[in-house]
């Protein structure tokens, strides 16, 4: 598995509705189960982003259909980054010469 921390900002349409935020969340769970993605964690912030989700998804392809998916829908644009493990991270630097 893969894993994602995905930054998002409410677009207009998203803050108007911010009620249903959660609700949102929910219903976004769902969907990535139907890609294969395992939503790990899901914290609203303060500050430049309004929600950080983290993500296990068994490939690129998988994770970026989500996205999309998720982007679609008008409430939240996204940014994602590639995270690695304390062992993944282990083993590339392993690898540096």
């Amino acid at each position: 598995m893969v894993t994602y921390v995905v930054l998002a900002k409410f677009t207009e349409q998203g803050i108007r509705n911010a009620k249903d935020s959660p609700k949102r969340a929910d219903a976004f769970k769902e969907m990535a189960k139907t890609f294969g993605v395992t939503v790990k964690d899901i914290v609203w912030t303060q500050g430049r982003y309004d929600i950080v989700t983290i993500v296990e998804a068994p490939d690129e392809s998988s994770a970026m259909s989500l996205n999309l998916s998720l982007g679609a829908l008008g409430n939240v644009r996204t940014e994602t980054l590639r995270a690695f493990s304390a062992a993944e991270m282990t083993n590339i630097v392993g690898k540096m010469l």
